[in-house]
């Protein structure tokens, strides 16, 4: 699911950084004042699940990916807000020492990915709890695939139109909303039930074992 380096404009990514600023400085003060000794090796354990998961990357058609991401279980376990800090690190991690993702694109992959992806599983989670525990956490899961996958279409595909030569050639991105749609939306919907099951696994065990998961 990352963008690579070189497939957004600076129209694109320069308005999304500064954005994305605020977002982390935001999800920075709201990690410092929940952040202690009972969070911290959590956090470490489920982030390190994350950048695991997301370093199983499948190649797409049009040059992205498919990957699990485990921001489900982040977002239901510590909140919206922790979860996008501890995924932006792991695209950070990933785009420098890896070379998936990459710099330029980060604030987009963190907000669509970190933001939006932890938001709509909360949301998701909250919504769909009453249904049934594990019906909310599937749902948290589905949604922290399927969301972020929407988005990453929607920036690609328009892509072509924001940023083109004169006669109408793409200069980054040379697919649109009708490739990108399909093409990335379809399979990380098939992932997400992946996703929503390893979602309902991961957090049962947390409240078995530690009573971590809310």
């Amino acid at each position: 699911m990352h963008v690579p380096d070189g497939f957004l404009s600076p129209q694109t990514y320069l308005p999304a950084y500064a954005l994305a600023a605020g977002a982390w400085t935001y999800a920075a003060r709201r990690l410092q004042r929940r952040l202690d000794e009972t969070l911290l090796p959590r956090l470490a354990v489920l982030s390190a699940l994350g950048f695991v998961l997301m370093s199983v990357m499948l190649p797409l058609p049009g040059g992205t990916s498919v990957h699990a991401s485990g921001i489900g279980i982040l977002a239901v376990v510590f909140g919206p807000w922790i979860s996008f800090a501890a995924v932006s690190l792991v695209l950070l991690l990933q785009a420098l020492v890896f070379g998936a993702g990459g710099i330029t694109v980060l604030p987009v992959n963190a907000l669509a990915m970190g933001l939006a992806g932890s938001a709509m599983a909360c949301l998701g989670y909250r919504l769909l709890r009453p249904m049934g525990e594990r019906v909310g956490l599937f749902a948290a899961g589905w949604l922290a695939s399927v969301v972020p996958a929407l988005l990453i279409a929607l920036v690609l595909g328009v892509q072509p139109s924001i940023a083109h030569t004169p006669d109408g050639q793409p200069l980054f991105f040379p697919f649109g909303l009708a490739v990108t749609l399909p093409a990335v939306v379809i399979p990380h919907a098939l992932l997400g039930i992946g996703e929503g099951l390893l979602t309902v696994l991961v957090v049962g065990f947390l409240r078995r074992r530690t009573g971590a998961a809310p």
